[in-house]
């Protein structure tokens, strides 16, 4: 297996995490940096999703990853929160249309599920998983963050798996 750069992205239209993880073997990574873009509710919503494409689009082209992984939305109990995170999810996955990078999507189970085994874990649980693959002396914060490196593990994961 070749290295790879994979992005992974936790949408939202207040924080986005991100995290750039190399996957140097079928079980070994290499954490290279991941954070959160932050927009402000005071902000209107269309000026809101333009800081988020902005953002991604610059960590794409600083990172050039294989892939970039995101969460899908998931609706649970309240539809506004899924449509909000759905404009946030769209100008992602636009942001990697546009620098030509292949999408992964992946439901919140199978990402928990790929991580930590359990597709009803925890967020301490898969924050917990993410530090102990990526051997990290602490789980990476905020857990916006540490939720998109698990994306991006989980890809890796995954797509061993299917391989």
């Amino acid at each position: 297996m070749n290295s790879k750069l994979i992005l992974g992205i936790d949408p939202g239209t207040m924080v986005t995490g991100y995290g750039v993880i190399e996957s140097l073997s079928a079980s070994q990574y290499l954490l290279r940096e991941c954070g959160v873009f932050r927009t402000s509710s005071q902000q209107l919503l269309g000026v809101r999703v333009r800081e988020i494409y902005d953002e991604v689009r610059s960590t794409i082209e600083q990172f050039q990853p294989d892939v970039l992984a995101v969460e899908d939305v998931f609706v649970g109990k309240n539809a506004r929160s899924a449509l909000m995170l759905g404009h946030a999810r769209g100008v992602i996955l636009l942001a990697a249309e546009v620098c030509d990078v292949p999408v992964a999507q992946y439901s919140p189970k199978e990402i928990k599920k790929a991580v930590v085994g359990n597709g009803n874990a925890t967020k301490d649980q898969v924050a917990f998983m993410v530090q102990k693959r990526l051997n990290l002396k602490e789980p990476p914060s905020p857990s916006d963050a540490s939720d998109a490196v698990a994306v991006a593990l989980s890809h890796t994961i995954l797509s061993n798996f299917n391989d």
